[in-house]
């Protein structure tokens, strides 16, 4: 068995798909790991770290041997002879974030060629599969970065400070969607020294938001579909929730927004009257800018001044924090792999609980061991 790591394609991707730690796990498992040259140059891992752990470094995946298994942070490579699709042949296995709703025709040519897509999105949110849950992961990471961005973005300090100047006040922070990367957000404001305020549509995440020292805010709420995600609200609901939200924004120096569907178009939660509101310096880091934004006016990778206030909309927060990014993405991967090694052979169970959900075009396999979280 071979298993793959290449060097991400993408603009603005520092992560790796391994790290030393991971690799050294393989080999244990009998694989042999080729790694493409620089791979880890962004995540802090030199080449020699990769050899040292018993990979062979290759300037080209294409130099290695035939490959079983490509393990990828972003989707697949095409249309050229040294894309990603040539490495894969009949049998092998490519995993990895692959985008499986905006690349699905690239994925069903693979899939008629042989090849067996995996995507990590589609890793079921349950207790089985919590090492292997990259979506929880790498939101963890967009969190904590979402509120660097925005503390070095904002015109003023995040904690209170008492000085021989007089005492300064603490940033008030709001955040909007309370899954794993809104929680991430919290506690790192939190740590910062903020005033933290914070609301999601589901009133369970009321604890969860008090429990991190924040304000949840009063809001009507309610509660899920059986796929863990928000049934469409009716106006009056809806208009009661701006109501309350707009009060919040207004007061706010710093929002992070974070609510986002897999498949679907984010929802907006930030209309433009309420940026009208905000105050001159205030900044917004729509983290669900790349998949239709949160806030009226976001755009990926992108800055949008409106009226003095700042809407970043980045694409790539997990990404800078590449290096421990990594390290949580590498075990993702490891440990899905694990799976589907059978003394020391690659062998995928299309019935396995885990693995099988996660084929693309595979009817998902359901298991309700705890409740699905509406992603951030």
């Amino acid at each position: 068995m071979h298993v793959g790591i290449r060097s991400e394609h993408r603009a603005r991707e520092g992560r790796v798909a391994a790290t030393p730690q991971s690799v050294e796990s393989l080999v244990e498992l009998g694989a042999g790991v080729s790694v493409e040259s620089g791979a880890g140059r962004h995540a802090g891992i030199s080449d020699q770290a990769f050899a040292d752990a018993g990979a062979s470094v290759v300037a080209s995946l294409h130099d290695a041997d035939r490959i079983d298994i490509l393990a990828t942070v972003g989707p697949i490579t095409n249309g050229d002879e040294k894309s990603d699709q040539n490495l894969l042949t009949e049998g092998s296995v490519v995993i990895g974030l692959l985008e499986p709703v905006a690349n699905e025709a690239a994925l069903r040519e693979l899939q008629a060629r042989g090849v067996t897509p995996i995507a990590m999105e589609l890793v079921p949110r349950t207790t089985l599969a919590q090492s292997m849950d990259a979506l929880s992961s790498q939101a963890t990471a967009a969190g904590y970065a979402a509120v660097l961005l925005g503390a070095t973005s904002m015109p003023k300090f995040m904690p209170m400070l008492v000085t021989a100047a007089g005492t300064v006040p603490p940033a008030r922070v709001l955040v909007l969607g309370v899954g794993v990367a809104g929680l991430q957000a919290i506690a790192t404001a939190k740590r910062l020294g903020a005033i933290v305020t914070a609301y999601d549509i589901r009133p369970e995440t009321k604890e969860q938001v008090e429990s991190l020292g924040a304000k949840f805010i009063d809001a009507p709420t309610q509660q899920m579909d059986e796929g863990g995600y928000a049934r469409a609200v009716d106006e009056e609901t809806a208009t009661a929730q701006r109501e309350v939200l707009a009060r919040a924004v207004a007061e706010a120096d710093l929002i992070i927004t974070t609510a986002q569907v897999p498949g679907r178009k984010a929802p907006i939660l930030i209309d433009a009257e309420m940026v009208k509101q905000m105050p001159e310096g205030s900044v917004i880091i729509d983290m669900a800018a790349g998949s239709g934004g949160n806030v009226v006016g976001s755009q990926p990778d992108q800055i949008v001044e409106v009226g003095g206030v700042m809407i970043h909309g980045p694409t790539d927060l997990a990404s800078r924090v590449a290096a421990d990014a990594s390290r949580m993405y590498a075990r993702n991967v490891l440990e899905i792999i694990k799976r589907m090694v059978v003394d020391g052979e690659l062998s995928v169970d299309p019935d396995d609980p885990v693995v099988g959900p996660a084929i693309v075009g595979r009817p998902v396999v359901e298991n309700t061991d705890v409740e699905h979280e509406a992603p951030a």
